[in-house]
């Protein structure tokens, strides 16, 4: 084996080498991703610790078959495998549980034994250490970093004090004022900019515990998080009312906040660069074609990457309505909404034109629930399945009948009948004509197990058809059983 890296390029490779029984480590990456590429580094370095372990890479989006199997949502990923199965995996970019993972797959330290990963191997020892040190420093990956703590002790108290007042307007953001990770950090740097305030900023994704400790200091649980002379003001949705309002700038005015010179944009998708006025006009017609609208890699149902995959997922969890657009089948769109977006990879997802983020973001949203809070500020309503569409229905009317035609005008002879026989009843009833909604018509025959018409259902219950009806009709039995 030598001590390499190999590039898999389809799922038969990979289950080649498992099936060796041979201790296996794959590395799922992009090369979009920064955090992937320092992960890379450190698998690398442990390959050749391992010599004896097979070190395989995928570039996820690339191969989405195997990316698929391995039910890969985020870069970068792990899979551990010995004996021919899976024994572990690792999702994000932690270098030291990378280390300790490698090492117990590969059998060479003993479970539960701290592997500082520079312990691990004459070759690469100082180089991998180096470059954790890097990764805990940029990340907050040190094992330290990664424990939330159940309260907030004082040198947290202490250090998230001073970057609140770090500046006048400071903003804790996903990512950077240049390259925001997130549509609503970016939609508020394009507000503070619009307002011409100077502001600092804190990429919350870099250092896990001041991620999760300033959402108990702030007793605000997302991002971003916008400060004034240490003050709260609140999110992206309270950032854009005020400056919609106008009342951001009479806060910034009241409290000394100077304003600066700008010819920044409004708020929103920043004017994009280098890109004609017919595409940027095409690529923002695509944007609202929906109100939820996905430019994927394929589409909804046959995606050709394992995280559009996930995202069209995620959207058929919350039960919304939504658009696509195969961004593999347009070159010009693929390209230009990078630059338009500001964001360099898929998916991107937009709600009411407002763009998301990508397979991470939306991810993270939905474990939070953040997701389906921003759908329903949104007025993105759920949509109904037609087993709850059928529910409600049944249940419309304490007497129901699904029957063709309407009772003053039935279109076939059992319907008539029925509709006869509860009118002798004296027995009110709600009646729904099967032959005006086909989704009705069939969805209804699986609903009740029941496989023609008419239907007749009392308090949501199934009595029968025709014959049944007329049956208790005949014992005196209809009235009574429509009473009960």
């Amino acid at each position: 084996m030598g001590g390499s890296v190999k590039d898999v390029r389809s799922k038969g490779e990979v289950d080649r080498v498992v099936q060796s029984g041979a201790a296996v480590i794959l590395h799922f990456w992009a090369s979009w991703c920064e955090a992937s590429k320092h992960m890379d580094q450190v698998f690398s370095h442990l390959s050749t610790d391992f010599p004896n372990s097979h070190f395989l890479r995928v570039e996820a989006e690339e191969q989405p078959e195997i990316s698929e199997e391995y039910s890969v949502s985020a870069v970068p990923y792990f899979v551990f495998f010995k004996d021919g199965k899976v024994v572990d995996k690792l999702e994000g970019a932690d270098p030291s549980s990378l280390a300790n993972k490698v090492a117990k797959v590969a059998g060479s330290i003993n479970p539960g034994e701290a592997a500082a990963p520079a312990s691990l191997g004459m070759a690469a020892g100082p180089t991998i250490l180096e470059t954790v040190q890097d990764l805990a420093k940029e990340n907050g990956s040190s094992q330290m970093g990664n424990q939330v703590q159940p309260g907030l002790n004082e040198t947290l108290k202490k250090r998230l004090q001073q970057l609140i007042d770090s500046h006048p307007v400071m903003l804790f953001m996903k990512g950077s004022p240049e390259e925001p990770k997130c549509g609503f950090s970016r939609k508020v740097v394009d507000i503070l900019k619009d307002e011409g305030v100077q502001f600092g900023t804190f990429d919350i994704l870099s250092d896990n515990e001041i991620r999760e400790g300033l959402k108990k200091f702030s007793n605000w649980p997302t991002f971003p998080q916008l400060y004034c002379k240490g003050e709260l003001l609140g999110g992206c949705d309270i950032a854009i009312a005020m400056h919609e309002s106008g009342e951001l700038k009479e806060v910034f005015r009241d409290h000394g906040v100077d304003i600066i010179g700008t010819e920044q944009g409004v708020g929103g998708i920043s004017e994009p660069t280098g890109l004609s006025k017919n595409l940027a006009s095409r690529l923002q017609s695509l944007i609202n074609l929906s109100p939820v609208m996905l430019f994927m890699k394929g589409k909804p149902d046959e995606p050709k990457c394992g995280f559009s995959h996930k995202v069209v997922e995620i959207l058929k969890q919350e039960k919304v309505d939504f658009q696509s657009f195969d961004i593999l089948s347009d070159d010009e769109v693929r390209q230009g909404l990078k630059v338009f977006s500001n964001w360099s990879s898929y998916p991107q997802l937009y709600i009411k034109g407002e763009l998301i983020g990508g397979s991470d973001i939306v991810l993270e949203m939905q474990k939070s629930g953040e997701l389906q809070r921003v759908l329903a500020e949104k007025g993105i309503v759920k949509k109904e399945s037609v087993e709850d569409r059928l529910r409600s229905l049944v249940s419309s009317s304490p007497v129901m009948l699904f029957m063709k035609g309407t009772p003053d005008a039935p279109r076939c002879g059992f319907s008539s009948k029925v509709v006869n026989a509860l009118r002798e009843e004296g027995v009110s009833f709600g009646s729904f004509d099967i032959l005006t909604d086909d989704e009705v018509r069939q969805g209804l025959k699986v609903f009740s197990n029941w496989p023609t018409y008419p239907q007749l259902y009392y308090k949501g219950e199934l009595i029968g058809g025709c014959d049944i009806v007329l049956e208790l009709r005949n014992n005196c039995e209809l009235k009574a059983t429509l009473s009960e």
